[in-house]
């Protein structure tokens, strides 16, 4: 029977594997403009009433989320809302012939803020533009500070409440008492409040950094108001929940009705997480959803079993069977808590970042390995422990040897809890950072560029960064034997779309065989770029490539 058990596991693993690697859609990470009307750099005969910038999910306006400026600099009188995947920037005003820069700031689904800019004119182009005040377009970058306190309470929140699980499944209640109990209920305390302080800490950052404010901004009611009421249910339950589900834990024994109640607080607290984040914008939700709050339940229980039983093992192991009973426990439980790690942090892995290469593509597919690696060493060390040590240890029958395997078994537990909480490090910066948005810039990158053949010359063609506003194009020109090719006259490029028609693109020859130009792309969709070259006094052959340019 035991030797099924490692081909039972490897089996489960490889169908996980088949499964992260098969096919599943992206999830929407953050919202991601797809249209706007007016179009970016659009000429227009008359001033709008109205600027409708829509997305491709729900966003939320956040308070002086959108300002419009003139070609001065200075703020034109507007006022914004949104509903449902529309932000409309109203101007209550009508404004006179121009240049106009809208800037805007939303927040997406998963919480985190979108911002971007849109420019147009009315009568005609204003010949000097003057950038928008530097206030106006803060970043939308997570504070370190936010990652931190993110971090501390998430860390905070699976110790506790899996210390709590660990005190009332693991530890039979005859033993636990004196040290055992006392160290126990020490370490649920304080980590219990060191989730309190996080978690509430980490709201005002929170806001902060969704609404783009500073930290006087946080003495008005408005900038309160701005944030949605999810983020407050949820540090509320965990608070609480937390508070709870250690408070009722009393000195370890709790026995009924208060053993029930502090589970269930614990339980609640530690799942509220899943209803923020990424797992909110991912499909299908319910799933995903499921899959996060299965994911902190199986990781609380592993952490604060850990943890327990490095705090309680040397003392049980100088009482009869006791450490072979908690340990035995333990085990049980742990099999089933790993195999439901291993899932549900698969399947969030599936449906957060979208595609095997996206995790190796992207900074947040890297980090993300790098955080399955060190869960991997966690998982090494806990099958040493599992069929090495526990089982010399149950099979021993004198006390001094009891108590060194004890301890061999506490070192490496302790080992493992620490490799854990470097998994819970990484997992609080993976919260702030955006996949979906790394996914689409690299994805931008790589297709930024396009090659093509001028008869036997070879053609390196770049539109970058591949959104509405400006670009830079760039040509390089090389031989077959890869050398820089000048022709017999500098190369000519015109950029068009189906429905707007640039022109001759003007461009410099900035070294042997390369040549540059700045363009203004006015809206989104497939753009081609036809390239012709003199490269003899009778040959002139063209070539067309196309780029695919994509809302910000």
């Amino acid at each position: 029977m035991r030797g099924r058990r490692p081909a039972r596991l490897l089996l489960v693993l490889v169908g996980l594997a088949v499964l992260l690697l098969g096919p599943a859609g992206p999830a929407s990470a953050h919202a991601t403009l797809v249209s706007s009307d007016p179009v970016e750099g659009a000429v227009l005969d008359a001033a709008p009433d109205r600027i409708r910038l829509t997305f491709d999910e729900a966003v939320a306006a956040v308070p002086d989320g959108a300002q419009v400026f003139d070609a001065e600099g200075a703020p034109v009188a507007a006022s914004a809302a949104a509903t449902g995947k529309e932000l409309t920037v109203s101007l209550p005003e009508r404004v006179g012939p121009g240049t106009y820069v809208v800037v805007w700031r939303v927040v997406s689904e998963d919480g985190h803020p979108v911002s971007g800019s849109l420019t147009f004119s009315v009568g005609a182009p204003s010949v000097d533009v003057t950038p928008p005040p530097s206030g106006s377009t803060s970043t939308t970058a997570a504070p370190l500070a936010l990652s931190v306190s993110r971090w501390l309470g998430y860390a905070g929140l699976l110790l506790s409440t899996g210390l709590v699980a660990f005190c009332l499944l693991v530890v039979p209640a005859d033993q636990l008492t004196g040290p055992v109990r006392h160290r126990l209920v020490a370490v649920a305390r304080i980590a219990a409040g060191a989730t309190v302080v996080a978690w509430l800490v980490g709201l005002p950052l929170t806001v902060m950094y969704q609404l783009g404010a500073d930290v006087g901004s946080l003495t008005s009611g408005a900038t309160w108001a701005g944030v949605s009421t999810a983020e407050y249910v949820v540090t509320a339950a965990v608070v609480l929940g937390t508070a709870a589900a250690v408070g009722l834990l009393g000195r370890g024994t709790s026995t009924g009705p208060r053993r029930f109640a502090s589970l269930t607080a614990g339980a609640v607290a530690v799942v509220a997480p899943a209803f923020l984040g990424h797992t909110r914008a991912a499909t299908p939700e319910v799933l995903v959803v499921g899959a996060d709050m299965l994911h902190l339940l199986a990781g609380s229980i592993w952490l604060g079993g850990l943890v327990g039983l490095a705090l309680t093992l040397r003392d049980l192991a100088d009482r009869p069977d006791a450490a072979a009973v908690v340990l035995a426990r333990f085990s049980g439980i742990a099999a089933g808590v790993l195999g439901a790690l291993v899932a549900a942090g698969t399947v969030l892995a599936w449906r957060i970042v979208g595609s095997w290469d996206a995790l190796v593509s992207t900074g947040y597919g890297r980090l993300l390995l790098v955080k399955v690696a060190f869960a991997l060493v966690a998982v090494a060390i806990a099958g040493w422990n599992r069929y090495r040590l526990v089982p010399a240890l149950r099979a021993s029958n004198r006390q001094r040897t009891r108590r060194a395997g004890a301890d061999l078994v506490r070192r490496a537990v302790v080992a493992e809890a620490s490799v854990l909480v470097v998994v819970l490090a990484v997992t609080g910066f993976l919260v702030d950072r955006s996949p979906q948005a790394e996914v689409s810039a690299v994805s931008r990158e790589r297709n930024s560029v396009q090659t093509a053949t001028l008869g036997d010359v070879a053609v390196l063609a770049r539109l970058a960064p591949l959104t509405p506003g400006p670009n830079a194009v760039t040509l390089e020109l090389t031989d077959s034997s890869g050398a820089p090719f000048e022709g017999y006259e500098a190369p000519r490029a015109r950029l068009a779309s189906d429905d707007v028609d640039l022109g001759p693109v003007e461009l410099t020859n900035v070294g042997p065989g390369s040549y540059a130009a700045d363009v203004v792309v006015p809206s989104p969709g497939t753009w081609r770029l036809q390239v012709s070259l003199r490269t003899s006094e009778f040959d002139n052959p063209v070539t067309t490539v196309e780029f695919q340019v994509d809302a910000p």
